[in-house]
């Protein structure tokens, strides 16, 4: 490789540009490589093997690395292991007398960005470079608004939860107090108006714990909470906690629980809140003198809850965006039915989060089955 020699303060210059570490037991190419490197405005540090330039490597945190594969004592190949390892940010490009397509492929699966193969002219050297210090940039742009995405939503969450839910729960209740005539005495018109606007009351409420659910449910904390549970328990438990619901909509609601011994591994709140969602859906959008069954059957690898229930059914062009975030089925007979569109979205979040699955079947006039596949967990129920 060749270029016009550079001057002394030119070497010595220590740029912004970027920091580039080249790996390579030949002192020419070291040499060369620095001196084009160096002319260019970055600041360049060289190794003469796979331990030192790992031990540069750490001290130096540099931005891009040159790592030739064929060098003694810790290979090319080991030495981007360990980069991914110190800092995966750390742009890698191969540099080789010994180019392959194999020796390109192996590369690339240790996250080495490109190959450049020996001997190279400086204009090489420098568009890979280039392109490299650029990749890299967008990575850390990348990241950073990644950061700054989950702060704002932590932000809105910390919002919603103290500044929205509480003023909201304290209305309601003045509500209560006006209609009940404690504040004076009310109408039967202004009654109804209050009843109204306590019922958009509900519905935002339920609206923000929807939003807290899927904060929490995307920032990992149900599987922090993973242990082997039985589902009968909660599907039991569910269900006395909709029995209102179903008996004010005059929908009989069954449970048909298979007697087995296997365990899911999960969170139990939050399995619980799943099948509300699913069952409440399937009361909901159910007619009068309906049903609702909930059945479990036990498989070889996971255990299969069912809703099935007898309601007005899904057109099959809205079963693929049942689970979509706000999504509601429009139809004159669902104009009734009060809601945030989240309900299904969050049970689905659930479900995937526990390494399961959630399918529908449904026929308009004849009603819908929800099947949920959750996997086994290793532990057994003793008998």
């Amino acid at each position: 490789m060749r270029d016009m020699n550079t001057t002394s303060e030119e070497r010595n210059r220590i740029s912004e540009k970027g920091t580039v570490l080249v790996i390579d037991d030949e002192q020419a190419m070291r040499d060369s490589c620095r001196q084009v490197l160096t002319k260019d405005g970055y600041r360049t540090e060289t190794a003469e093997n796979g331990n030192s330039g790992l031990q540069k490597i750490r001290e130096l945190k540099p931005d891009l690395v040159l790592v030739d594969l064929k060098m003694p004592g810790m290979s090319g190949m080991e030495l981007l292991e360990n980069i991914g390892d110190i800092d995966p940010s750390i742009v890698s490009i191969v540099i080789t007398g010994y180019a392959t397509i194999e020796s390109a492929v192996e590369a690339m699966k240790r996250h080495a960005y490109d190959f450049l193969t020996k001997p190279f002219t400086p204009d090489q050297l420098r568009i890979v470079i280039k392109r490299g210090l650029e990749r890299r940039r967008l990575a850390i742009e990348s990241a950073r608004l990644q950061r700054e995405k989950e702060m704002m939503k932590e932000n809105f969450v910390t919002l919603v939860s103290h500044q929205l839910r509480s003023p909201l729960a304290s209305i309601k209740q003045y509500f209560g107090v006006i209609r009940e005539g404690f504040a004076g005495e009310v109408n039967s018109k202004q009654k109804e108006m209050i009843e109204r606007a306590s019922n958009y009351i509900d519905d935002l409420l339920q609206l923000i714990n929807d939003w807290l659910d899927i904060s929490r449910i995307e920032a990992g904390s149900v599987i922090k909470k993973f242990k082997p549970i039985a589902l009968a328990p909660i599907l039991y438990q569910t269900s006395e906690l909709l029995q209102p619901l179903a008996d004010a909509m005059k929908v009989t609601l069954k449970l048909d629980l298979s007697n087995n011994p296997s365990l899911v591994e999960g969170d139990g709140e939050s399995l619980k809140e799943a099948f509300k969602n699913l069952i409440s859906n399937g009361i909901n959008y159910n007619r009068e003198g309906g049903t609702v069954t909930v059945s479990t059957k036990d498989e070889v690898d996971g255990l299969v809850v069912e809703i099935c229930d007898t309601g007005i059914g899904i057109v099959k062009d809205d079963l693929h965006f049942i689970f979509d975030d706000f999504f509601r089925v429009k139809r004159k007979e669902t104009r009734g039915i009060r809601g945030s569109g989240l309900g299904l979205p969050i049970a689905k979040k659930i479900i995937e989060a526990h390494d399961g699955c959630i399918k529908v079947v449904s026929e308009i006039g004849k009603g819908s089955t929800f099947s949920i596949f959750l996997p086994k967990a290793k532990v057994k129920v003793k008998k």
